[in-house]
C-alpha cells in the first residue's frame, strides 16, 4: 500500500503583481466650448518616482493633457467627455484644481506664470499655500540649495532673467511638497546652457526627492536624456510609446524629432503630412 508522502508539493512561486502607476490616464477625451475635440481617447501611465516625457508637435495636446490632469481646464471652457484620471488610486475627474494640489500634484505652467510683483520669497511661499505646517523656511532654505541664484535675487520676480523665473516657477512647486510635478515646456526661451542646467536640476530632484515628473517638452533631445520613458502624441493621441532608448533608436523620431533618420527628406510638406500619417496614424 503506497504511504501518502510527508513532502509538500513542489509549486511555482507566483510572480509578484506589477505595482500600479502613479498615475493612470485612460482612453480620454476633452472638448472645448462643447464642439472642439482635442484629446481623442488618449491613454498613459506613469510610475511612482519616474520621469516620463510626453512629446509632440505644437497642437497635438500635450499642454491640454496636463491641464485635464491638474483640473485646470475648466478655466478655458474645456472638460473631459470620456475616460478616467486615476492619481494614487483616486479618480480625479471634476475634482477642483486647489483640490488636486492637496493630494499632491503640482503643476509649472507653460510661460513660468510667477508673480512679477511678488518678490522671490512670496512667490515661493505662495507654493506652499495648501500647507499647515512650520517648515515652511526650511523648505525655501531647499530649494536656494537646488537654486542658490535664487538667493541672490531678492527683489521682485519680474526682474529675474527667464532662467531665473523658470528655476522661480520650479522652486514654488517644489514648496507644495507634491508627489508629483507636470512640467510644461521648462526649456522655452532659454539658452543651450541654461537647457542643460536646468534639465539637471529636474534629473536631480527626482532623484534626491523621489518627486514622480510628466515632462511636457519639445526639445525631445533634452527630455529624452532625463526621462526613462516616452510617449508621442499626434493630434490628440498616443500614436507611440517606449523606453527613452527604444525611441532614441526609432528611425521616425530620429526623423521627426531628433533630426536623423535614414530618408532622404525632399520636402517639409512630405515630412509632416504624409508620411507621419502613414506611418502612425
Amino acid at each position: 500500500m503506497m504511504q501518502p508522502s510527508t513532502q509538500s508539493e513542489a509549486r511555482p512561486t507566483p510572480a509578484p503583481a506589477a505595482a500600479a502607476p502613479l498615475l493612470s490616464v485612460r482612453n480620454i477625451e476633452v472638448v472645448y466650448d462643447k464642439v472642439i475635440l482635442v484629446l481623442r481617447g488618449l491613454s498613459l501611465d506613469v510610475p511612482k518616482g519616474a520621469i516620463v516625457a510626453l512629446l509632440g508637435a505644437n497642437g497635438a495636446g500635450k499642454s491640454t493633457t496636463l491641464k485635464a490632469i491638474s483640473g485646470l481646464l475648466k478655466t478655458e471652457e474645456g472638460e473631459i467627455t470620456r475616460g478616467d484620471i486615476m492619481f494614487d488610486g483616486e479618480r480625479l475627474n471634476g475634482v477642483d484644481p486647489d483640490k488636486i494640489v492637496r493630494r499632491g500634484i503640482f503643476q509649472v505652467m507653460e510661460g513660468r506664470r510667477i508673480i512679477a510683483d511678488m518678490t522671490t520669497i512670496e512667490n515661493l511661499r505662495l507654493g506652499a499655500f495648501t500647507r499647515h505646517d512650520n517648515e515652511v523656511a526650511s523648505d525655501i532654505d531647499r530649494v536656494f540649495s537646488y537654486f542658490p541664484r535664487l538667493k541672490e535675487r531678492t527683489g521682485l520676480a519680474g526682474y529675474l532673467s527667464g532662467g531665473e523665473q523658470q528655476m522661480l516657477a520650479i522652486g514654488r512647486a517644489l514648496m507644495a511638497r507634491p508627489k508629483m510635478i507636470l512640467m510644461d515646456e521648462p526649456s522655452m526661451g532659454l539658452s543651450p546652457l541654461l537647457v542643460k542646467e536646468v534639465f539637471g536640476i529636474i534629473a536631480r530632484i527626482n532623484r534626491d526627492l523621489g518627486v514622480t515628473i510628466l515632462l511636457v517638452e519639445q526639445n525631445a533631445r533634452a527630455a529624452l536624456g532625463v526621462a526613462s520613458h516616452g510617449y508621442i502624441m499626434e493630434q490628440g493621441k498616443v500614436v507611440l510609446d517606449g523606453t527613452t532608448d527604444e525611441l532614441r533608436d526609432n528611425e521616425d523620431v530620429k526623423e521627426f524629432y531628433l533630426g536623423g533618420g535614414n530618408e532622404q527628406r525632399k520636402s517639409f510638406k512630405n515630412l509632416k503630412s504624409f508620411k507621419r500619417r502613414k506611418r502612425w496614424l
